[in-house]
């Protein structure tokens, strides 16, 4: 860490510094004198520019050191990081000494339990430095634990606080003495991003406490015996689950290909290990297998198998033409086989209106322009955005499935995986798996592909074939199972993907071509009502989309 040295001091003086201010601070409760509260104070501005030098340093070597590399570029955002918290402790340190004044008596505070709070913050300041530049992750723990401990402390003199308070005596002293700990505690958050900081610094990606323990518990159950430093945590962005997602592999030579970690709420992953043991059943191998389920708290974790190969959102923009066709072929063969293979006969609901309305305000958020009200010209009444959605819940229910199928339940092109050398399909992130209409994949899958943002005429193209294709694939199928209402739930399906999509499309141009498609299809089934939907159809062109 050569290359570090200049700013391994200043951290290492800026946390000396922030500790001698907490330390006064402990001073300035035991005798409030003004002595002490004014060495607080005067070390605020001194820390303050310690901040700001250390911010500078970093940012100069950024932009200097075109040699850095990931980890050097992550070790200086971890300083960054490190030396903000440092600095709001250190504003917390005044906030506390300017509280002291309000109290009435200087000895109010010796009936609370104020002092372990200090050992806790101090003891964590002692190893900030060694924990960062010794790359020791069981220090970085310690810091984040200083803030459980904390927050335990903090509990117990609120509750003793609130008890006092029922008396309606030393009313200000008691509100004056809660401040305190608050700011106490907010240290303690503090130093749980200063803990976080060193991990990152160490493991290469932002993880908050929990999940890291996760991580490491998980690892532990496996029987992966490597230490935490030499494992590499790969994010994989672009998930709107919910859920932390990333590659685990070791950082050596070796032929591991690794794992996929994904942590969150405990329902979701729950709910996703059931559904996998699922999918093994129907179809053993199209889904990753399982090699750990860990529960928590709210949360829970698991370690799943690391499947090679391409999305098939990537290979519709490979220009190779036999590639593309096979894996095209797979996924249509894929879900044949699925849909055929799990049919059970029996009328069940159509919810894609549901499903829409519990995403519409997310959607008027992004674009409030889409929320149109009633218009009246000429005699003539246009209704709003929300009567006309009305007007198809009450269409969706004259309409019923005929028939279920096990679905994906979220069958975006990015969550089918295309393996040219084993030639076969496999499904990921299949948390919303369940017995369902098929035309909730078909439609997904459609929305999926149009909505993807390239207007290269070449790569549009390739993305208006697929959704073409695909419908008339999908068609087919209905055909061959007599699914008499085909059309209408592939309509109500379409309007619900389309108009929810804009909430994730900040291009007002291709967002309002989106909204715009799906009103168009709302004002076609609102049209036919009367007659019989058998006789309802899609236009194909509504999946064709000219940017060029």
């Amino acid at each position: 860490m050569h290359a570090f040295e200049g700013l391994e001091q200043k951290i290492q003086f800026m946390a000396l510094e922030v500790a001698k201010q907490v330390d006064e601070t402990l001073k300035v409760l035991i005798a409030p004198e003004a002595e002490h509260i004014e060495k607080v104070s005067s070390r605020d501005d001194y820390i303050d520019n310690f901040k700001s030098v250390i911010e500078n340093a970093c940012f100069s070597r950024l932009h200097g050191q075109s040699h850095l590399d990931k980890a050097g570029i992550d070790f200086i955002r971890a300083v960054n990081i490190i030396s903000n918290n440092l600095e709001r402790i250190s504003d917390f340190s005044v906030d506390i000494a300017r509280q002291v004044q309000y109290l009435s008596d200087s000895r109010f505070l010796d009936q609370f339990e104020y002092r372990p709070f200090f050992r806790q913050i101090l003891g964590a300041l002692d190893i900030v430095v060694r924990s960062l530049f010794h790359r020791d992750l069981s220090l970085a723990l310690r810091i984040c634990r200083a803030e459980f401990i904390l927050d335990k402390l903090y509990k117990h003199n609120f509750d003793k606080i609130i008890a006092q308070l029922q008396s309606g005596k030393e009313t200000r002293n008691l509100i004056t003495t809660l401040f305190i700990f608050r700011y106490l505690e907010r240290m303690g958050d503090s130093l749980l991003n200063i803990g976080e900081a060193v991990i990152f610094s160490v493991v290469g990606e932002k993880l908050k406490i929990n999940q890291f323990q996760a991580l490491r518990e998980s690892l532990d159950n496996l029987g992966f015996d490597l230490p935490m430093r030499e494992v590499e945590f790969e994010s994989i962005w672009g998930t709107r689950s919910g859920c932390r997602i990333g590659k685990v592999s070791s950082d050596g030579q070796g032929d591991s290909t690794g794992v996929i970690f994904k942590e969150g709420k405990f329902k979701k992953i729950a709910q996703e290990k059931q559904n996998i043991q699922r999918w093994e059943a129907i179809l053993p191998g199209l889904t990753p297998k399982v090699f750990g389920f860990q529960e928590g708290r709210d949360n829970a974790s698991i370690l799943l198998e690391f499947l090679t190969g391409c999305t098939f959102q990537e290979i519709v923009f490979n220009d190779d033409k036999e590639i593309f066709e096979d894996a095209f072929f797979l996924v249509q063969e894929t879900a044949t086989m699925i849909w055929q293979k799990t049919l059970q006969p029996g009328k069940t609901p159509c919810t894609f209106i549901e499903q829409l309305f519990s995403r519409i305000e997310d959607v008027f958020t992004a674009h409030p322009d889409f929320n149109s009200p009633q218009v009246r010209f000429c005699g003539l009444k246009v209704p709003s955005t929300m009567e006309l959605l009305e007007q198809l819940r009450e269409v969706e229910r004259e309409v019923v499935i005929p028939f279920s199928v096990f679905i994906h339940g979220d069958y975006n092109s990015n969550n089918i995986i295309y393996t040219q050398k084993e030639q076969r399909i496999h499904y990921i992130d299949v948390h919303r798996s369940k017995d369902g209409d098929y035309l909730q994949d078909v439609s997904v899958f459609l929305v999926s592909n149009f909505r993807i943002p390239i207007f290269d005429k070449v790569v549009r193209c390739k993305l208006n074939q697929v959704g073409l294709h695909f419908l008339h694939f999908a068609r087919q199928f209905a055909r061959e199972h007599q699914d008499a209402t085909f059309e209408i739930r592939l309509a109500l399906g379409l309007i619900r993907s389309f108009i929810t999509s804009t909430r994730f499309e900040l291009n007002e141009e291709f967002a309002a071509s989106m909204f715009v498609r799906g009103m168009y299809l709302a004002e076609l089934v609102l049209a036919h009502r009367g007659r019989p939907w058998e006789t309802f159809k899609v236009p194909d062109l509504i999946l064709r989309y000219r940017y060029y």
